[in-house]
Formats: C-alpha cells, structure tokens, sequence
C-alpha cells in the first residue's frame, strides 16, 4: 500500500466524518456517545491525524446510521477506477482489504464489497444498525464466520446469510481467503446520503 493510497483513504474519512457530524448538528461528545469511539479519537481522525481501524470505523458509522462505503468512496454509486471499482487498504489492518465494489445506494440500500483475510486473521465487529443483514460469498479459501456466538465454516462457492445487528466476526482458515460481502440495510436503517 501506497502511503498516498492510506493519505486518501484517511482524507475521505476524515471529510465525509467531519461533513455528517456537522449536517446532523453533533457535537464530538455527541458523537462519541453514539459511536463509543472517544472524543480525543474522533478528534484526530477528523483532524487526519489517525486513521481508523476497519472495526472502529464499522463504530462510527453505525452509531451514525450511515454506510460504511459512504466514508471510503470518493463519491456516491459506482466509482470508477481501473477496475471500477475502489480498493481500499487500511494500515491498521494489513491483514484485511476491503475493495468496494458497489457504494452504497439509497433506492436499494445496498452495498457490495470484496473482502480478502490473510495469514488466518480473525475480525471481529461489532452490532451493525437493527435489521442489517450481510449475504456473503466465499470465492476462494475458506471463511470461518462467527454469529450467535457460534462459528461456522464456508468454503469456496458457499454462501452464507449474517444477521449483522448482532456482534459477528470472520476468520481466514487457510492462509487467505477471498469473499464478497453485500450489506443491507432495511427500511431506512441507514440514513446517511453523500454530504461531502
């Protein structure tokens, strides 16, 4: 990963946060309280000082009602790059890429994100928004994934349906692991439309 790859990841972030907090009138208290990130963590990622991890990001728009692609994706609907489509590395997670394959859409309330786990990394989140559910796909390696406290493994070609507003988790069982994840967000769950 480029460090002028992590710089516009972080820059988006930090906009699209700021943009929201500010068209909702919250305060970084405010917020902190609905996303259970801190104060002083907000602050600086909003400053670009820090960059979030893909769990606490997943805090932050939750606790916001918005989407998560709504805070990686240059802007709204498909992005178009080589591939059309927007690979975002976290440096705090060298262990997961997340590429956004489709951003979130207000008429289907969908996104699409390609997903790969390596060197048998577990991630674990947190609830997402009540109702939100993710369809996942594996298509290479095989997918432990935790829900109602149980783990379960899918292998390449398998799918399987996450109740997402409950704490759930994945792990890469072979070394790494390849799937597609499409998350839904049911009546007006997520609230959030592009406001950078």
């Amino acid at each position: 990963m480029t460090s002028q790859n992590q710089n516009d990841i972080s820059a988006r972030i930090a906009s699209h946060l700021k943009a929201l907090r500010k068209s909702r009138g919250l305060s970084l208290d405010k917020t902190a309280q609905l996303t259970g990130v801190s104060k002083a963590m907000l602050g600086q990622i909003e400053r670009g000082e820090s960059s979030p991890t893909i769990a606490t990001l997943w805090k932050i728009a939750t606790g916001l009602s918005a989407s998560f692609s709504s805070f990686i994706t240059p802007s709204e609907g498909v992005v178009a790059d080589d591939q059309h489509s927007v690979d975002n590395k976290f440096s705090n997670d060298p262990n997961m890429d997340v590429k956004t394959l489709f951003a979130f859409d207000e008429l289907t309330q969908f996104e699409v994100f390609a997903l790969v786990l390596r060197n048998k990394h577990e991630q674990h989140s947190t609830a997402h928004q009540v109702g939100v559910t993710e369809r996942i796909h594996v298509t290479k390696g095989c997918l432990s994934v935790l829900q109602n406290g149980q783990w379960e493994k899918y292998e390449e070609g398998e799918q399987c349906l996450l109740h997402a507003d409950q704490a759930h988790g994945y792990r890469d069982e072979v070394g790494e692991t390849h799937f597609i994840a499409v998350i839904h967000y049911p009546n007006g769950a997520c609230a959030s439309k592009s406001v950078d």
